[in-house]
């Protein structure tokens, strides 16, 4: 099988596995500690107010959920990209070496 129909194939399954858990638990509630946190500081001072009100709120907490997965999977791939980049500039410099 050729590389890239390799790459396009694994790029299929993870957009897959990305997507899949939003469509089979279309009715689970994911609560995160935004929600937890927002609770708590309710039942200690029951008059505060935020600061900040959000620019848009998504529609369910499955996609706010799904949008900070991404963000994380984004941030690492670009992280772990620089890290490779590196650590094969430093291997090929090494290798030009006598």
């Amino acid at each position: 099988m050729k590389l890239m129909t390799k790459n396009g194939l694994l790029l299929i399954l993870v957009v897959g596995l990305a997507f899949a858990p939003l469509f089979l638990a279309r009715s689970s509630e994911f609560a995160g500690a935004d929600t937890q946190a927002s609770d708590a500081i309710s039942t200690l001072n029951a008059d505060y107010e935020p600061w900040f009100k959000p620019f848009w709120k998504p529609p369910s907490g499955e996609v706010e959920s799904f949008l900070f997965a991404l963000q994380a999977a984004i941030g690492s791939g670009f992280v772990f990209y620089f890290l490779g980049y590196a650590k094969g500039k430093h291997s090929v410099s090494k290798k030009d070496q006598p």
